[in-house]
């Protein structure tokens, strides 16, 4: 029994001394005492081992609860680190920064229009209460993307409204181009006309185009506040353009210029599994809901155009600010006799267009069901189904036009005289429709032929 104590107390001594070691607390002489006393006094030996142990612990406890405190304020302070706070330009070099305009910033970086999502083109000056929504069907040519921007900003809609496209899929970069040129000439444009007016006695203004739309900067305009695209980004002059906007547009009126892609508004693209490949015409109406569900706050009326088909050459929307928000205004097509709606064009409150196109959606998804066939849903026919279905137009007070749009034809006729003095806003919108008149053409001549006009617009002198 001896013998048997004995060794383990050594064992005991062994371990306590590799432990010290590892620990770096006492020095080699103190292991080496502790050894040679074990052998003569066990009982001692023992109640020293379990001292230097617990000593051991407890100051191997704290380094590792002051490494943890550390590791933890460290990677508290990287996370709430923020270098972008400190690295803002102050005002004065804002101001400057028009002198230096970088071409490539465009494609590198665009810039996004709302929360994450879309791309905007050009940021209005200001909040507006109207909101345009043009869907770019597939088959879209330059020509008519080009026609519709150049139109839209004539018509004096851009001084009231803002503009969003919606593009069906990623768009090319030779649409952005377009986008840009237009936005370009439109700046010249209202420059030109309204320095000539400050240079003349008498005020200048044309029938294509009437400057007194941005131009008019009253209290209520200064009150709107700032618009809703781009948050974040100080004043008007962002814009991918590169050349920001000039001084003399802080006194201006304007719209924003944005677009979305179908995926971003519709991501799980609701009626693929329903109607298989979706097109353009289709889709666009569960893209609806959500943008109009996130900037319901923002805008008091809403129109929804295709830009495929319709020119807008006036401000449409004045049929609908004086009727409430739940109304949805609607044009008729064919003969008299037919009951049938044209969907080139819809418009009406915010509210009242955003529970329409919630019904097109139950509708689409409702005849496929019952059908089972892909090639059963068609945009107009689900159009006049929802106009003439009183349960899914109770919440919503439906103004149908007894007018229709008028065609190229007979903007033709209108304008065969060059030189007639008559406004583009005898008709707000055209439709090309199935004349065997160029609309693009018809637009174009007219345009190009007001001095003031074809001097700023490059392809009216080739």
């Amino acid at each position: 029994m001896g013998f048997s104590g004995k060794s383990k107390t050594s064992n005991e001594s062994w371990g306590m001394g590799l432990l010290l070691v590892f620990c770096a607390n006492d020095d080699d002489a103190t292991i080496i005492n502790n050894n040679n006393n074990s052998k003569s006094n066990p009982f001692t030996t023992a109640t020293k081992n379990t001292s230097s142990n617990l000593l051991s612990k407890t100051q191997s406890t704290i380094s590792i609860c002051v490494l943890l405190l550390f590791v933890t304020l460290l990677l508290f302070t990287l996370s709430t680190f923020n270098p972008t706070s400190h690295l803002t330009p102050p005002r004065r070099l804002l101001s400057n920064w028009k002198h230096n305009p970088s071409p490539k910033r465009t494609t590198n970086s665009p810039l996004v229009a709302l929360q994450g999502l879309g791309t905007l083109f050009k940021r209005g000056t200001s909040a507006m209460d109207d909101l345009v929504i043009a869907h770019v069907t597939e088959d879209v040519t330059e020509s008519e993307l080009r026609l519709f921007l150049r139109t839209f900003f004539m018509s004096g809609l851009a001084a009231k409204s803002d503009l969003v496209f919606i593009f069906p899929h990623s768009f090319p970069p030779n649409f952005t181009s377009i986008v840009q040129q237009e936005n370009d000439s439109f700046k010249k444009l209202v420059l030109l006309y309204k320095y000539m007016n400050e240079t003349s006695q008498k005020l200048i203004t044309s029938p294509s185009f009437d400057v007194t739309h941005f131009l008019d900067l009253g209290k209520k305009e200064k009150v709107k506040g700032e618009t809703l695209w781009g948050k974040g980004i100080r004043g008007s002059f962002a814009q991918p353009g590169g050349n920001e906007v000039e001084t003399e547009f802080t006194q201006l009126s304007y719209g924003s210029v944005v677009s979305f892609e179908a995926a971003e508004l519709d991501p799980e693209n609701s009626l693929y599994g329903f109607l298989g490949g979706v097109p353009m015409t289709l889709r666009r109406w569960a893209c609806y809901p959500m943008l109009l569900g996130r900037v319901r706050r923002n805008f008091k009326h809403v129109m929804l155009v295709d830009v495929k088909d319709i020119v807008l050459l006036g401000d449409s929307l004045a049929r609908v600010r004086t009727r409430n928000h739940n109304s949805v205004y609607l044009f008729k097509t064919g003969s008299r006799h037919q009951k049938q709606v044209f969907s080139g064009i819809i418009m009406g409150g915010t509210r009242g267009v955003r529970r329409f196109s919630n019904a097109m959606l139950i509708q689409m998804v409702r005849v496929a069901i019952q059908h089972k066939g892909k090639n059963s849903v068609t945009e107009s026919g689900i159009l006049n189904q929802v106009v003439n279905n009183g349960f899914a137009l109770q919440n919503i007070n439906l103004i149908t036009s007894t007018e229709s749009i008028p065609d190229a034809g007979s903007l033709a006729t209108r304008y065969s005289d060059l030189a007639s003095s008559l406004s583009f806003s005898d008709y707000t919108a055209v439709q090309r429709g199935n004349s065997n008149y160029d609309l693009s053409s018809i637009v174009m001549r007219k345009i190009c032929s007001f001095a003031v006009d074809s001097s700023v617009y490059s392809d009216c002198r080739q």
